[in-house]
């Protein structure tokens, strides 16, 4: 699949994947504070922001998408970073195509299905997408009006907003979703996965620094997981970021802009 992507400054490349609900929007700030050390390129995953929309969504087509695009741009080595969603794309790739990577960085996400948190975080998803999917666009005139929809069902207002980002105005000014949420909820399941623990224990990818930035006030990379990351990347170096949730490159942007650079060996 052909990918959307930015694509800002100068220097060795570098590509940043976006999480669930999110789009290479989210990242434009930090690729412009990057701009002075990588050439950053941004791309909308499958069924999110302005690339293509498909029925299949897991993460060995997502792995795909982003071979074809680093084909496209002719990049035979590159840095690469994800969250959430985009940082399990991101393992992904590497294990497949490890020899292609100078860096990684992994935001707040586990390589490993949370087994622990997997009902409730199913949950949290499930409603959102209901709630996206529930509502008649033609009946509403203002993103006001669709945050008032959604606040009923998603009462969390940093969620509102980052769902409402995707809510486009059209050429006949009635509104549509850019993202594909029918076929997120379908393939819910696939989006929780993970790595095997067991069956992936003989990949152990080295050769290039690998950086996983847990927030400090976030359960996405359970403590109990800190063995097995460094059994997949025994070079792996867990930072915790004290006041970050989640979204941690909303919350503490400084810190990841810090250790983008640290991949270069820049301090």
């Amino acid at each position: 699949m052909k990918l959307f992507y930015r694509k800002y400054g100068n220097g060795p490349p570098l590509i940043i994947l976006h999480g669930l609900y999110g789009s290479s929007d989210n990242w434009v700030t930090i690729a412009k504070r990057l701009s002075d050390s990588f050439t950053v390129y941004l791309p909308d995953q499958r069924n999110h922001g302005q690339s293509p929309h498909s029925e299949v969504h897991d993460y060995d087509s997502m792995r795909d998408d982003l071979f074809e695009l680093v084909t496209f741009l002719s990049l035979k080595r590159f840095f690469l970073a994800g969250h959430s969603m985009g940082g399990k794309t991101a393992i992904s790739f590497a294990l497949k195509w490890p020899e292609m990577l100078n860096g990684l960085l992994i935001a707040d996400i586990s390589p490993f299905t949370n087994e622990k948190g997997r009902y409730s975080i199913y949950s949290q998803h499930f409603t959102i997408l209901n709630a996206i999917l529930s509502f008649d666009l033609q009946k509403i005139s203002s993103r006001g009006e669709a945050e008032s929809f959604l606040s009923d069902m998603i009462p969390s207002e940093r969620v509102r907003g980052l769902i409402l980002k995707n809510l486009q105005r059209t050429a006949d000014n009635t509104f549509m979703w850019k993202l594909n949420s029918s076929s997120l909820l379908k393939n819910l399941d696939k989006i929780m996965e993970g790595v095997e623990r067991q069956t992936d224990y003989n990949l152990q990818i080295s050769g290039f620094p690998v950086i996983f930035l847990k927030g400090g006030d976030s359960d996405y990379i359970p403590s109990e997981d800190f063995r097995d990351i460094q059994i997949v990347f025994p070079a792996a170096e867990i930072i915790e970021v004290p006041g970050a949730g989640h979204w941690i490159h909303t919350d503490r942007p400084d810190e990841v802009v810090k250790n983008l650079k640290k991949l270069l060996g820049d301090n």
